[in-house]
């Protein structure tokens, strides 16, 4: 499957200090920044005057806006993806210990620190899909943990 977001990051990152997106992945730097962009729902919802800011009560806002995606087939899963990133950088900016976690695969999962996994894209495929569960929501289940 085909990322937008690491095309972005190879095109900022490849070549230019040879250091490739493997070598990245160790770092919890460059793994927040990749991860971070959701540039389709940063599009979306400044389509809707919302500006993400990272922040907890964007994901309620998020949670507000008309599901006109789900109009556009190609689209939903993008946004999906895009929505389940963007929970988890808010999540590990946001909720004491939480870090970035990649399975072996590529999977990118938010560990808390009670050691349990938030699955925050198949959360955001499932929001973008269904309004359920809402992001905020998820947020608020790990910010409790």
């Amino acid at each position: 499957m085909n990322f937008s977001f690491l095309d972005n990051w190879r095109k900022r990152h490849d070549g230019a200090d040879g250091t490739p997106l493997a070598s990245a992945v160790g770092e919890s730097e460059g793994v927040a920044e990749l991860l971070s962009e959701c540039e389709l729902l940063r599009a979306r919802a400044g389509q809707h005057g919302l500006e993400l800011d990272d922040s907890p009560a964007s994901l309620e806002a998020l949670d507000q806006l008309p599901p006109r995606w789900r109009d556009d087939p190609e689209e939903l899963p993008w946004l999906g993806n895009d929505a389940g990133l963007y929970l988890g950088t808010v999540i590990v900016r946001t909720v004491p210990g939480a870090v970035w976690h990649i399975w072996p695969g590529g999977h990118p999962v938010v560990r808390l620190t009670s050691g349990r996994e938030i699955q925050v894209v198949e959360a955001g495929l499932d929001w973008a899909a269904t309004g359920a569960p809402e992001l905020s929501q998820v947020y608020a289940e790990a910010a409790e943990a």
